[in-house]
């Protein structure tokens, strides 16, 4: 008597044996069955031999695709995103009803043959003769599960999906040989086990514990008989027996695995008879895959760090071999998003900005000295309605996010710091008119030197005509003095000032390089609230910088295996002393308690920052930070477009915008809220000795990027020429400029202001 393995199957060689014994029939098996009969019959034995023959031994068995979770830094589940929801459970927690519905309407004597049943095919070769087509298959739930392996490795891609599923001879003998190795490998139960969690139920559903979740919203190892009898039914062709789209084909195929279970003494007769009365029961939940559900409007959060991990060389070496493992999913992933401060930042934005206006809000979080991403949102939500994006506008372009946008005055203390580092004391006065052309010539990198138009000299002016210095420092900063930032870094150089900017991680949202123009004094290059608030950051931790992270730990599930992935580090490093970054802090102190800031205050929590609004206020903010937080908030129209002048936001009517009346409002219930019961900590901040006294007021704002003698967009190069030295409206969009400009010296922004202002190199 041959020896057979537990659950009935022949040994490896006996089934091998068999399968060559009946190879004259391969034509009727392999073509009769699975293809069209005719024409396929004449198949030689000796050719599918050596195509058998030619296999590889080995059949390669990728992970399954499963679901990924990302958490918050409490543990809390932020989204669930897939290529496949699926959910890998063991054959313990499956119900056994459900593994008795499938073998017997799938495969009856399973546990009976080996890899290939025979009279199975023998069946089914004579059916479908008889029939004259293909009305009957013989594959057995071995075979199926190895199709479904090959599927399951071709991924998303359309092309590798069709030659694993194409109806030729090459592939069913592949699918025969790689049987009988799962076969000796796995055993019957493992296999039963592999097969329910691969196997496609349609509704986006992968796998029996998927599938139990989307139609009756319960876990695999609790359904009932008639809804494991439907499920099991499904498999054959998840479209047509579809029970949410098609519920009397679904309830027929239901009663008819019901009755296959009867006939094979699975269940009684009166079993399935009292089942197949039942109602189909469905308690269906929506498929939750991607960024758009998750929880506490931290939709854009959820895609950054989905940018993280296809972008970051720690979790692979390629852009494809990160892709592979996303995509395969089965990871946790624990976020440093703070479900206090995220929740406060999207309480503060829904009560001053309405999704449904004209301009939106971005904002972010960041805790100094670590880098970790507390907070990240916006106005208008994810998602693909009206008044929803899928941009995420507090990030860089190459992570997901726009073109960004001109920070104005928040720039300044950048400048502030390049100069303090450079050896200029922190009283340092210069005259500061109402309005001035641009010094001449200006050091610039690489012994450059930028050198203004002596005729036609691009000019700028400060916000009010009432802001005649001279300044100091202290006073400029809390007024936003632009002239004053303009003399200041003609008198260091632009050099120290990109190179500062570059070590507190400042650059443009484009990925362009900084220009060499004095103008970046007032902010004109585009930069995302991440990079502002980062960069505040720095100030916060007494000038030690850190790059941002969005990700603590990641540890991926592979079968019945969870190992730990390496995540970015954040990287810290010094960009200027503790003395500077303690300077800034006195200066920034001055611009919350009685300077443009004031409306962003925390009240006894000392807190620091700057307001920042820009040529034509098409974009405002207050950028700001307490010793253990920082913070930008941006408000404007992403498109460029809209003018903050005479506008209604959040339901309340505003002449102009300025940073400090809008976003500083924002940025200081955001704050409250994210803070409230944290300790409260204060700077450390050096004396700076007072000019001579004088008493001009407060002032009302800053204007940012009012750097060219008016209305940004109607002169040439962000107004450099053609615009009129009032500030007024006019000038020609396009004059012929009186001067030659070298191509590539000059950046200018389709739609805004001062990007730019003009002048050339010496």
């Amino acid at each position: 008597m041959p020896n057979k393995r537990s659950g009935g199957g022949l040994s490896p060689t006996q089934q091998a044996a068999k399968f060559l014994g009946v190879s004259v029939l391969a034509g009727a098996v392999l073509a009769g069955i699975a293809l069209p009969a005719v024409g396929a019959l004449g198949l030689a034995a000796k050719g599918s031999v050596e195509s058998f023959d030619e296999l590889p031994a080995t059949m390669k068995t990728p992970p399954l695709s499963q679901r990924t979770t990302i958490l918050d830094a409490d543990g809390g589940q932020i989204a669930t995103v897939y290529s496949r929801d699926r959910t890998v459970v063991p054959l313990k927690d499956i119900s056994p009803y459900m593994q008795k519905a499938i073998v017997a309407i799938e495969d009856s004597r399973f546990y009976q043959h080996g890899a290939v049943d025979l009279k199975g095919v023998l069946r089914a070769l004579n059916k479908n003769a008889q029939t004259g087509g293909v009305s009957e298959g013989a594959s057995t739930l071995t075979q199926q599960y190895v199709k479904n392996v090959f599927v399951e490795e071709a991924g998303n891609d359309p092309t590798k999906v069709a030659q694993a599923t194409q109806q030729t001879i090459g592939r069913k003998i592949r699918e025969l040989k790689y049987a009988i190795q799962v076969e000796e490998e796995l055993g019957k139960k493992k296999i039963l086990e592999n097969y329910l969690n691969i196997t496609f139920f349609g509704q986006q559903a992968y796998g029996v514990e998927a599938a139990a979740q989307r139609y009756f919203s319960k876990s695999a190892k609790d359904l009932s008989l008639e809804q494991s009898a439907l499920l099991a039914g499904i498999v054959q062709s998840p479209s047509r027996y579809d029970p949410v789209n098609d519920e009397t084909e679904a309830t027929k195929r239901r009663n008819t695995v019901l009755q296959r279970m009867a006939a094979v003494g699975d269940i009684s007769r009166a079993q399935a008879a009292e089942a197949m009365k039942a109602p189909l029961g469905l308690k269906v939940s929506k498929p939750k895959n991607g960024c758009i559900t998750a929880v506490k409007g931290a939709g854009f959060f959820c895609d950054y760090v989905r940018e993280v991990f296809l972008n970051d060389p720690v979790f692979g070496k390629t852009k494809e071999k990160r892709a592979k493992i996303w995509n395969q999913g089965g990871l946790t992933i624990r976020t440093t998003l703070d479900p206090q401060a995220q929740n406060a930042a999207q309480r503060s934005i829904k009560e001053h900005v309405y999704k449904s206006d004209e301009v939106a809000t971005a904002v972010s979080l960041v805790q100094p000295g670590t880098g970790k991403i507390l907070a990240m949102g916006q106005s208008r939500p994810y998602g693909f309605k009206k008044n929803e994006t899928q941009i995420n506008l507090s990030v860089d372009q190459s992570m997901g996010g726009g073109m960004g946008y001109q920070p104005g005055s928040t720039f300044k203390p950048i400048v502030a710091a390049a100069a303090l580092e450079d050896g200029m004391p922190a009283n340092k006065v210069y005259s500061s008119p109402y309005q001035m052309a641009y010094p001449s010539p200006v050091s610039a990198c690489d012994g450059k030197r930028w050198m203004n138009d002596p005729n036609n000299p691009a000019k700028l002016e400060n916000e009010n005509s009432s802001e005649v210095g001279p300044y100091d420092m202290r006073e400029a900063t809390a007024k936003s003095v632009n002239t004053y930032y303009v003399q200041m870094i003609s008198d260091i150089g632009i050099c120290p000032v990109t190179t500062m900017a570059k070590k507190m991680g400042v650059v443009r949202a484009d990925g362009d390089k900084m220009p060499q123009v004095p103008s970046i004094a007032l902010g004109t290059q585009e930069m995302s609230p991440l990079t502002m608030a980062n960069a505040y950051a720095t100030f916060a931790s007494r000038g030690m910088h850190c790059t941002p992270v969005a990700i603590e730990s990641v540890s991926r599930r592979v079968g019945d295996k969870t190992s730990s992935l390496e995540v970015p580090k954040s990287t810290c490093s010094r960009a200027m002393s503790e003395n500077t970054a303690d300077t800034i802090n006195a200066l920034l102190k001055g611009v919350v308690e009685d300077g443009t800031g004031k409306k962003a205050g925390l009240g006894s929590r000392p807190s620091a920052g700057k307001t920042g609004t820009t040529d034509e206020r098409y974009a405002a903010w207050f950028v700001g930070y307490t010793p253990n937080m920082a913070g930008a908030v941006w408000v404007g129209d992403p498109a460029h477009k809209r003018k903050m002048v005479g506008i209604t936001i959040g339901g309340r009517s505003y002449g102009k915008v300025f940073g400090g009346e809008v976003p500083g409002p924002i940025w200081g219930d955001m704050m409250s809220g994210a803070l409230e019961g944290k300790p409260v900590e204060d700077f450390n901040t050096v004396h700076i000795p007072d000019s001579k006294p004088r008493d001009r007021g407060d002032g009302d704002e800053d204007g940012g990027g009012r750097d060219d003698g008016g209305n940004g967009d109607d002169g040439f190069i962000g107004g450099l020429v053609g615009g009129n030295n009032n500030g007024g409206g006019g000038g020609e969009p396009f004059p012929t400029p009186s001067f030659s400009i070298p191509e590539g010296f000059f950046r200018g922004q389709s739609n805004g202001g001062g990007n730019g202002n003009g002048g050339r190199f010496g």
